[in-house]
């Protein structure tokens, strides 16, 4: 159980901080043009906050875990690309089939983005977490 906390832990300063970059400094001209009539002024952090909570949980399970089992850092890496593919693909892929102001270029840079976001988070988690069990 310790080792799942140092996870959850080590794995979610890195996504959210990650995230927190790209969200704000780094992409937000590219969403604001994209789908800035659909943005809120400010973000439902309450909706945010739980998407982060259970989404970290994820990683640690299908990705952090494993590779603290097999002593693996491309098992968490490679995992957790896998999951960011199909999680923000699952989002992605929605949008685009069901809003019409949603580009396909967005989906492409926001997969792409949930894909390294998820994998570097999991390596991370895992290289931070197996220095501590």
């Amino acid at each position: 159980m310790r080792s799942y906390a140092i996870a959850y832990c080590a794995t979610a300063a890195v996504f959210f901080t990650l995230d927190f970059l790209w969200l704000s400094k780094i992409a937000l001209g590219f969403y604001k043009s994209r789908i800035g009539d659909m943005m809120r002024d400010q973000p439902n952090f309450t909706a945010a906050g739980l998407f982060y909570l259970v989404y970290i949980v994820g990683i640690v399970y299908f990705a952090v875990s494993p590779a603290l089992q097999n002593g693996s850092l491309l098992t968490a890496v490679v995992s957790g690309a896998l999951l960011g593919l199909i999680a923000y693909g699952t989002y992605d892929m929605t949008n685009l089939a069901t809003l019409k102001s949603w580009s396909l270029t967005l989906s492409l840079v926001d997969m792409a983005w949930g894909t390294v976001l998820t994998a570097t988070a999991a390596g991370l988690g895992y290289l931070i977490t197996s220095r501590f069990v």
